[in-house]
């Protein structure tokens, strides 16, 4: 049986982006064009200002799509910048995004890298 290694990546940084319903793949274009390369999308259901908004005091649930991409440090505030701007995140209701550095990662890594 071959001999099997774990071999650690440091140095990097995960972006995770909450934004409306529909928005993801606009997003996830402008990130890959920045530099990103790649995401995972998923789905959730959130609440927070909207819910002001419901009439007496109904509670408006809104479906949003949520983004995690993995980006090396040195891409990580180009690739934020461009998220924030493709999602519209500096106008109100649009989404939130935050940048989290990570201890390590773990995947496959082909030898000729």
């Amino acid at each position: 049986m071959a001999k099997r290694n774990i071999t650690y990546l440091t140095d990097a940084l995960l972006i995770t982006c909450v934004i409306q319903k529909d928005q993801a793949e606009q997003v996830l274009e402008a990130a890959k064009n920045a530099g990103a390369q790649g995401a995972t999308i998923s789905y959730a259901q959130g609440t927070g200002i909207r819910e002001r908004m419901g009439l007496i005091g109904v509670t408006i649930d809104e479906q949003k799509e949520v983004i995690r991409i993995i980006v090396s440090e040195e891409q990580s505030e180009l690739i934020f910048e461009t998220i924030y701007l493709a999602g519209q995140l500096d106008k109100p209701g649009r989404g939130i995004m935050y940048m989290s550095r990570l201890d390590r990662i773990a995947t496959y890594i082909p030898e000729s890298i």
